[in-house]
């Protein structure tokens, strides 16, 4: 029922090896014991918001909201994060073990996106900030021209 759900607003492919998404609109997601590779409609990006084209809010009110009924990832105990740096087997393990029920790859925020973001005088949602490598100093800078 889940698997039709999904397939209801992402084009659903299974996939043999653990799905790294390739573009913003594309998530890996790990389920039953099996990847597959979701795909968003690019009509269903909006191309002139830049926190509703971010990957996780793509996932977040395409997927997590309506399917899961996820409405705060802040706070909802139901859901949990992974850094990139410990890779797309960290997900796979967790959901075998019975820990997790399914685990979402996301296209990792480009700078631009962030910065579009920050342009709009927005926040980035939650779970969207995950950079690498980390700054030893904590300061990012940006030059202004």
């Amino acid at each position: 029922d889940f698997l039709a759900a999904v397939g209801e607003r992402f084009a659903v492919e299974p996939s043999d090896t653990p799905v790294d998404p390739g573009a913003p609109n594309q998530v890996g997601m790990v389920v039953g014991g099996r990847w597959y590779r979701l795909t968003l409609p690019t009509e269903r990006v909006p191309a002139d918001d830049p926190i509703g084209r971010l990957p996780i809010t793509l996932l977040t009110r395409n997927l997590i909201e309506p399917l899961l009924g996820i409405t705060d990832p802040r706070t909802d105990k139901r859901v949990d994060f992974v850094g990139g740096g410990r890779g797309l087997g960290e997900l796979e393990k967790r959901v075998a073990s019975g820990d997790w029920a399914v685990a979402f790859a996301l296209y990792p925020t480009r700078m631009a996106d962030l910065m579009a973001v920050a342009d709009a005088n927005g926040i980035m949602p939650p779970k969207s900030t995950w950079f690498e490598p980390k700054l030893a100093d904590g300061v990012v800078s940006h030059v202004l021209d």
